[in-house]
């Protein structure tokens, strides 16, 4: 019985953040970014410390700006207006998720869309929409490449994402159709979910259920992305798909840690470049 080859996401982050930091290295400047938290959220300041040593391990001028939880909506505004204005920040990312007090679709939206790492701006979404040049979220943008390194074929492919976020569904649907792919968005109302899993030639897994998809679900020889990290009972992390059940019938799967996380920050990294480059009117 064969087994799925392992893409391996800390391999590919790393080649890329090295890519990233050669580049910054051959610049005249250190691209700014700031990464804005506020509160106290355990997830959030582990994933913030990641991002401040990759960010500088590559050459930015980085920073974490930390407030208060009892933050007002209006002061969180206040100070994205600032780093707005300010010409040496050229990406601005607001640490997901905030305090109960502030509303996260205006916070997404204040920020200035050619400063907006984290592509969730509805200026830069309707890009991706579109067809347009524009910032891509950083998870769908780091599927793209673990599909290219596991040598994925997406001209007429059969895609399935499996969720329907703003952060990583909708997204990567987009990014899978300017591919060629024909996509198939499931959610928890999709009738059948078992049968579209089976008819995908690249399987997308997004919706945060511990291994929902079982090992029947997937199609033979079928490329699996597991964009799911759930916590268990035990302490452990496991995606979307139950990975032990997957390995025989997948191409190609990514683990749970290992896979899809590390793509994150390193496209973070990409983006940020981008923007800089962009602001400056520098073809990349």
């Amino acid at each position: 019985m064969s087994t799925a080859r392992i893409i391996d996401g800390k391999a590919v982050g790393a080649r890329l953040r090295g890519q990233v930091a050669e580049r910054v290295a051959a610049l005249g400047f250190r691209p700014g970014l700031r990464v804005v938290r506020v509160g106290e959220d355990p997830a959030s300041g582990v994933y913030v410390r990641n991002k401040d040593r990759a960010a500088a391990e590559a050459g930015f001028d980085s920073a974490t700006i930390h407030l208060p939880a009892e933050t007002t909506e209006a002061a969180l505004l206040a100070q994205i207006a600032a780093l707005n204005a300010d010409p040496a920040v050229d990406g601005i990312l607001v640490q997901l998720p905030l305090p109960q007090q502030i509303d996260t679709n205006t916070v997404i939206a204040a920020v200035d869309p050619a400063k907006d790492v984290d592509g969730f701006h509805p200026v830069n979404a309707g890009k991706l929409a579109a067809g347009q040049a524009g910032l891509v979220p950083c998870t769908p943008r780091g599927v793209m490449h673990l599909l290219a390194d596991a040598g994925a074929t997406l001209r007429g492919a059969r895609a399935l994402v499996l969720g329907r976020s703003q952060i990583v569904g909708r997204p990567m649907a987009q990014l899978l159709l300017s591919a060629d792919c024909t996509v198939t968005v499931a959610h928890s109302r999709t009738r059948d979910l078992a049968a579209e899993c089976r008819r995908a030639e690249i399987l997308v897994a997004a919706v945060g259920r511990s291994e929902m998809v079982r090992g029947d679900w997937i199609g033979e020889g079928a490329i699996v992305i597991d964009v799911g990290i759930n916590r268990g009972a035990d302490g452990k992390l496991r995606g979307d798909v139950a990975y032990a059940e997957a390995l025989p019938r997948a191409a190609a799967i990514t683990p749970v840690p290992g896979g899809v996380g590390p793509m994150t920050i390193a496209c973070l990294l990409e983006n940020t470049l981008d923007a800089a480059l962009a602001r400056r009117g520098i073809s990349g």
